[in-house]
């Protein structure tokens, strides 16, 4: 099978402004330094490596075509190409493309984060904050829900283990939520998961084509964007207001393309924060009606209000077919590292990714599944105090961005794990490159959108221990400070492609 390759154009326009006027960087100290251009080019394409822009396993143009079109000389991309193989993100097979890989160190050990190029290059191993992430740790009480899920494993032990449809004692717990919220669900119309993720990507096995339009709320999870392109779908953006979803635009937009499916987290979307309203949740389930489009609604954190706002029922309440389907997660709720998930549908489509699922997997792990029941049994004790949490971490992290950054935009949202930062200019790409050399890692604007948008946005998790939320505002200061000469250049443009 013939390797995939990125073209040099499609290369480019993702690495935007890579130089960044004469190739600035922070050096030791926080110290400007000049960067070659061709540490300049590998630092980025490493970026886009970690954001999954540039897929693992694929090849990059060839050093003359990259060349051409970056307007460089063939050996600054060789030099690149080399630095790059060097510190383990491309693999070189005699007589074939160098294709993008990642370090052994990144791949299996996930308590140390690599640092950029530049730092591997100049500096000593330095402490990181990974803030790439919108995570929580565990909470205390799961150690009791596996210690409740090991009690009750061996009813499970005398059969083979493996139900792709789910513990029935989860899928109970489920329903009974669902009923609670004002969607009466059965049992039968749940299929538990590996987490919302992968709850997603049968959906989109079922509900499209290659080709087909799936509408996505702009800026979204980046993760779902990839899922819908791995399937031969194509992402059709709508952009978020300020204040929230354009329904009118998403109407719109479906007309036009005709889109089959849309996904949206009209739940504090991932990662402003936003949540969509009773009225406009009724309004989303009359266009998906109107349009014959099918609306996967995440879930994933719902649990997760962190205002005074009245909390509208699910999307699904509104429906009055098969036109919305919802995905939810015990990660955010409770912990990442509990992989389990569902699908709330009508039983005709559970039957149908059923078909799909054995091809894929055989079905959640028991544990997993009975260590969720016990965390929903007690998830009001639990999700009280994880809300505190974040309301608390959110708050410093605003307070500190208003200290060291105040030029910085920002809006709470209405809960979530995460704020979406507005920057003076279109250097998100450039800063996220730049801050693992102050011991922070970011994600850039531009992962959670298509076309290279959001180079003047970036995401700040606050799911971090408040001191190391300040600790990592004060890094990503002297980070953008480094920036800031080439930020305040009026001529900067608002898209850095």
């Amino acid at each position: 099978m013939a390797t995939r390759v990125i073209g040099a154009a499609s290369l480019t326009r993702d690495l935007g402004r890579w130089r960044n006027d004469d190739s600035a960087g922070a050096g030791e100290y926080g110290k400007r330094s000049a960067r070659p251009a061709y540490v300049a080019l590998a630092e980025s394409i490493r970026l886009l490596i970690h954001d999954g822009r540039a897929p693992l396993g694929v090849a990059l143009p060839s050093e003359r075509d990259l060349a051409t079109t970056l307007e460089v000389s063939r050996t600054t991309v060789t030099s690149a190409y080399t630095l790059l193989r060097e510190h383990g993100y491309l693999i070189s097979r005699q007589g074939s493309r160098s294709t993008v890989a990642l370090p052994p160190t990144v791949v299996h050990d996930g308590a140390k984060p690599a640092r950029s190029i530049l730092a591997m290059m100049a500096q000593p191993e330095l402490p990181t904050i990974d803030m790439t992430y919108a995570a929580m740790a565990a909470p205390p009480q799961m150690t009791e829900a596996y210690s409740f899920a090991l009690q009750g494993l061996p009813t499970y032990l005398g059969t083979h283990g493996m139900d792709p449809v789910g513990v029935l004692m989860l899928r109970e717990a489920l329903a009974r939520r669902y009923t609670e919220r004002g969607l009466p669900t059965e049992p039968d119309q749940i299929l538990i998961t590996l987490g919302a993720q992968h709850g997603l990507r049968l959906l989109l096995n079922v509900l499209t084509t290659p080709a087909e339009r799936v509408l996505i709320e702009h800026p979204t999870y980046p993760n779902a964007i990839e899922a819908i392109r791995d399937v031969g779908a194509r992402p059709v953006p709508v952009p978020l207001r300020p204040d929230g979803w354009d329904l009118d635009g998403i109407r719109s937009a479906a007309r036009q393309t005709a889109a089959s499916a849309a996904y949206l987290i009209p739940d504090f979307n991932n990662p402003t924060g936003h949540l969509l309203d009773a009225e406009g949740r009724a309004e989303l389930a009359a266009i998906a009606r109107e349009t014959r489009m099918t609306v996967i609604v995440d879930e994933s954190m719902v649990d997760l209000n962190l205002s005074d706002r009245e909390y509208p029922p699910p999307v699904a309440a509104f429906a009055r077919g098969s036109e919305v389907v919802t995905i939810g997660s015990a990660s955010k709720s409770f912990w990442g590292g509990l992989r389990v998930g569902w699908v709330r549908a009508n039983q005709a489509l559970i039957t149908k990714l059923l078909g799909i699922r054995s091809t894929v997997d055989l079905g959640t792990p028991v544990m997993d599944q009975l260590a969720t029941v016990h965390l929903l049994r007690h998830a009001e004790e639990i999700l009280t105090t994880r809300r505190d949490q974040l309301r608390s971490r959110r708050a410093v992290l605003m307070e500190t961005l208003a200290e060291e950054l105040p030029d910085w935009q920002v809006n709470p949202g209405a809960g979530g794990m995460s704020l979406w930062a507005q920057l003076p200019a279109p250097v998100s790409t450039a800063l996220a490159a730049t801050a693992p050399n102050h011991g922070v890692l970011l994600a850039a604007g531009p992962r959670f959108g298509v076309q290279g948008a959001f180079e003047r946005f970036i995401r700040l998790p606050f799911t971090h221990e408040e001191p190391d939320i300040r600790l990592a505002i004060k890094s990503i200061a002297a980070a953008y400070q480094g920036l800031t000469p080439h930020a305040a250049d009026p001529l900067a443009p608002l898209i850095a492609y």
